[in-house]
């Protein structure tokens, strides 16, 4: 049992030296190793303050390019709402152009018809007026070649001549 159990002695002895060992290490490696510690941590604790704040960051950059999107969409459509209403209305101007221009074509071209049915129709009773004095020439030049019927039809219009 003797082996199991150390003598007084000997723990004293390496009571005195684990009182030495403890006392050389808190002085000397116990200070650097709780600095280089802290400093340690205090570094992650800065990098962790610097993530978080570099992710704030990142959101609130997301959230303004979300924002500058929104607008530039707006814009766009706009743009786009603005384009088709000038191409809408140009059609419309040009449709009514054209109705107004063919309207003045179709009374302009009526008006000339209209002229040109008079100037038809008075070369026609002219050539007609032309036609029966011609032929009313030629039957008279035929009826009334001898005297005998050149009396005959004075006496048959002082005939018809009625005298009050």
């Amino acid at each position: 049992m003797d082996l199991i159990t150390p003598g007084s002695g000997l723990i004293f002895w390496q009571l005195i030296g684990f009182l030495g060992l403890l006392f050389i290490l808190i002085k000397f490696a116990w200070k650097p190793m709780l600095a280089a510690l802290e400093e340690r941590e205090s570094t992650i604790e800065n990098a962790l303050k610097q993530a978080e704040i570099a992710r704030n960051e990142m959101a609130n950059l997301k959230a303004e390019n979300e924002k500058l999107l929104a607008e530039a969409r707006l814009e766009r459509d706009n743009i786009l709402k603005k384009a088709q209403e000038a191409s809408n209305k140009m059609i419309e101007e040009a449709k009514t152009e054209a109705q107004k221009q063919g309207a003045q074509l179709i009374e302009n071209a009526k008006a000339v018809i209209e002229t040109e049915k008079k100037a038809a129709l008075t070369e026609v009773k002219n050539q007609v007026a032309s036609l029966t004095l011609e032929v009313t020439e030629k039957l008279l030049k035929k009826n009334l070649a001898d005297d005998a019927s050149q009396k005959a039809l004075v006496d048959e219009y002082v005939k018809d001549l009625k005298l009050n």
